[in-house]
């Protein structure tokens, strides 16, 4: 017994939930501590841990405004567990180690695998080099992007439009929605270079750094197929799904609210702001519109997105794309009465299929959970009507998501409800699949099979 729960503690799933873990409890000193507020005063617990969970998390939701509670060093302390969190604690680790030249551990070239949605170890190495690289450099590209508008196009001094910037170029491409902002990016959703680079940084950070290193490595341009290169099923998948999502997304937002919280807008600002509300609740929660002003349909609309959230391998959460076109493929195959499901003439294999519906249904689990228990935490403020149950599943899956777009109810909740949306956005980040793992689920052999018997369904 004592060997398996050593075993235990030291599996992949443990080593990944500590290295979350670790940080947001190192962060929560920081933000307590009087130089991390403007006001120069103690922090309490309860925010200071919120705010960052948050961060290390790449939720972006807050009970306070990053912008004036926390001074320039709280706001770096964000910052930083907004870098670990979007690129992986291990994964910076690890480059350092590999610099050095000290050769990885097994469980370290495991556990970071996972974390990467990698298959073969082996790859590791030069998938970490890739990975580090690119998104430093879409970081730095997007910064001077930024920098470049706030000074032309806002009037911002050099030093601080560079410094806002790198801030929410990281807080971009890591899905996270920390702003400096008092409104978030409302004040510049005219601004299109400033919103599309935004945009774009949001999607390329989470896309998974598989997929992106593949599509860098395909030669496009090339008419020979075998010159060209293949690219893989999983990458395709991703492709195509997060374009479906972000047509469809930014379609529904448009029809939606065109007349509505989009109403003063001029017409290419419309369509530039429905289409990024479109990318953000997949899962970097900035937003240029008042959520709480939308319609009940979009916001419907907008768990959808923040639920499904962006692909695996990145710095998004959600139930991942891959999961919900394994699911729709094998939904689609059984209303055809077909026996495996396909997705461009590739059968998907039925361990994929398990998994996937494993992280659907523990997602739901704990969406419904949190949810719930929110219900009851929240009670007194429901019965005042001081916000509303559809806002409360709406904060849920949003934390569940790590997206961060809010109705703004979050500074009104109980200590009880602030801590189980801090729960909600941890388990959000760890994976619902992985928790499983790390209280006990385990792949055993079974040793019995009993007799089978059909059960009727629907």
């Amino acid at each position: 017994m004592a060997i398996d729960s050593q075993a235990k503690t030291k599996s992949p799933q443990w080593f990944l939930t500590k290295a979350i873990a670790a940080p947001i409890l190192l962060g929560t000193l920081l933000l307590m501590m009087p130089p991390a507020s403007r006001s120069g005063q103690w922090t309490d617990p309860l925010t200071a841990l919120f705010m960052a969970t948050s961060a290390m998390c790449v939720t972006g939701h807050t009970v306070v405004d990053p912008g004036s509670y926390f001074s320039l060093f709280g706001q770096l302390v964000l910052l930083g567990l907004v870098q670990l969190g979007g690129l992986g604690f291990m994964t910076l680790a690890t480059v350092c180690l590999v610099l050095l030249g000290r050769r990885l551990s097994i469980q370290s070239e495991l556990t970071l695998t996972a974390s990467l949605g990698g298959e073969e170890a082996h790859q590791l190495r030069r998938l970490l080099y890739r990975t580090i690289v690119f998104a430093f450099a879409a970081e730095g590209v997007g910064a001077l992007v930024l920098m470049t508008r706030l000074i032309l196009g806002h009037g911002l001094p050099a030093g601080r439009a560079f410094y806002q910037g790198a801030f929410h170029a990281v807080n971009a491409f890591c899905n996270a929605g920390f702003s400096l902002f008092p409104d978030n990016l409302m004040a510049v959703r005219g601004d299109k270079i400033f919103i599309l680079t935004m945009a774009v940084l949001i999607i390329m950070g989470g896309l998974g750094f598989l997929v992106i290193n593949e599509f860098a490595a395909f030669k496009f341009w090339r008419q020979n197929r075998l010159a060209r290169g293949r690219l893989s099923l999983h990458a395709r998948v991703v492709a195509l799904a997060s374009v479906a999502l972000i047509v469809a997304g930014g379609l529904a937002f448009a029809l939606l609210e065109w007349e509505h919280t989009l109403a003063p807008l001029r017409v290419a600002d419309k369509l530039n702001c429905a289409l990024f509300q479109s990318i953000t609740p997949r899962t970097a929660g900035f937003n240029v519109v008042d959520m709480a002003q939308t319609h009940a349909a979009t916001r419907f609309f907008t768990m959808l997105l923040m639920f499904i959230g962006g692909s695996p391998g990145s710095a998004a959460g959600g139930i991942k794309t891959t999961t919900a076109v394994v699911l729709l493929s094998t939904m689609l195959a059984i209303i055809r009465g077909k026996r495996d499901a396909t997705f461009q003439r590739r059968t998907i294999s039925v361990r994929v299929v398990e998994e996937a519906l494993a992280v659907f249904l523990l997602g739901l689990a704990v969406v419904g959970g949190i949810y719930g228990l929110l219900l009851v935490s929240e009670e007194s403020a429901l019965v005042a009507a001081r916000f509303t149950p559809e806002a409360l599943l709406f904060e849920t899956i949003s934390a569940f998501g790590t997206v961060g777009l809010s109705t703004g109810i979050l500074p009104g909740l109980t200590v009880m409800g602030k801590l189980l949306i801090v729960l909600g956005m941890f388990i959000g980040r760890v994976g619902p699949l992985t928790m499983a793992l790390v209280v006990g689920l385990k792949d055993t052999r079974q040793l019995v099979r009993f007799p089978e018997e059909n059960v009727t369904i629907g």
